[in-house]
């Protein structure tokens, strides 16, 4: 993803949401409504949020160390899970357990135009920074519905904000119904429960976000299509005939290691073999920018060997493939 894309999409959330938590606070204070407090903390983590990723951002730009040979691009996935930590800790559990107060001992909503009016105000502060996600997400999204695109994306910065301004707008939907139908029925049970809703909300977003960054922080490999690209490159049909296997594994979302075992032809010379390795280096490099970490391996292509299967004891393992397979 581009980085000033995603740095873009956290300013325009992080200004949207302090506002906002400033003016829920406030309404929260002449109003007591217990919908307002919980979005008001929301809001804030919010804010926390927005400034872990870029902070994440800021620390992952550090050269690598003899510690730390591959660099610090990881620390995007950090953050990221930090944020999903966040959300579920100090936005969820606070709403869930303010909601489940506020059913318990309702009261009324006190000078109700405070709220509502916030809650207005609101939305369109969230839709304007959900329209700035959407914009720097779609430029990277291609053809992939929204759902695959947070599931496969390897930068973290602007899954997270799709689904924390998505998650922000739905729950200020539902703590308008709830000060509403407040209003309505003079009963400030109905606050509570869309406060409930709020937390219960939260909570279900926390998870996707911890389920998807967990998977990052393990390892992911490139994408299908970089992948596609990578094999392309590294066949050449002359001195490199196949690939016997290879492995990808993201570093970062912006850099990425590529390790295999290729195939050579059996009788060429050891210059050979180095010149047609340095120059599938630059092809892969030319064909994904973000393959910065090459480690080729030079054998001898063996029917037999292939025939045997998936070698449990190799490294990685996996059967062999001739070119064009």
């Amino acid at each position: 993803m581009s980085a000033s894309g995603g740095t873009r999409a956290i300013v325009a959330a992080l200004g949207a949401n302090l506002a906002i938590a400033v003016s829920k606070f406030v309404a929260f204070a002449f109003s007591g409504s217990s919908s307002m407090l919980a979005e008001g903390v929301h809001s804030l983590a919010d804010s926390g949020n927005q400034a872990l990723l870029l902070i994440g951002g800021k620390k992952a730009q550090r050269e690598a160390t003899p510690q730390h040979p591959f660099g610090y691009g990881r620390e995007r996935y950090i953050y990221a899970f930090l944020v999903s930590i966040v959300l579920f800790s100090v936005g969820g559990m606070f709403a869930v357990y303010e909601g489940y107060e506020k059913i318990k001992h309702p009261h009324q909503i006190e000078h109700w135009y405070w709220p509502v009016g916030v809650l207005v105000f609101a939305i369109i502060a969230e839709g304007f920074s959900f329209r700035t996600a959407i914009k720097e997400s779609n430029e990277l999204r291609g053809k992939l519905s929204w759902s695959q695109f947070i599931r496969r994306a390897k930068a973290p910065e602007l899954p997270v904000v799709l689904l924390e301004d998505f998650g922000a707008l739905i729950g200020l939907v539902l703590a308008l119904c709830g000060v509403g139908l407040a209003l309505l029925t003079d009963d400030g049970v109905w606050d509570g429960i869309g406060t409930l809703c709020i937390g219960i909300l939260l909570i279900l977003i926390a998870l996707v976000l911890a389920a998807e960054t967990k998977s990052l922080l393990l390892g992911e490999a490139a994408g299908v299509d970089d992948v596609k690209k990578i094999e392309t490159a590294i066949v050449d049909g002359d001195t490199v005939t196949g690939i016997i296997h290879m492995r990808t594994l993201h570093l970062g979302p912006e850099e990425l290691l590529v390790a295999a075992k290729i195939a050579v032809q059996h009788d060429d010379t050891a210059g050979e073999v180095a010149a047609a390795i340095n120059a599938a280096e630059a092809r892969i490099r030319e064909s994904v920018p973000i393959a910065r970490v090459v480690y080729l391996e030079p054998d001898i292509y063996s029917e037999a060997e292939a025939a045997k299967g998936p070698d449990p004891d190799a490294t990685p393992g996996g059967p062999a493939r001739p070119a064009g397979h």
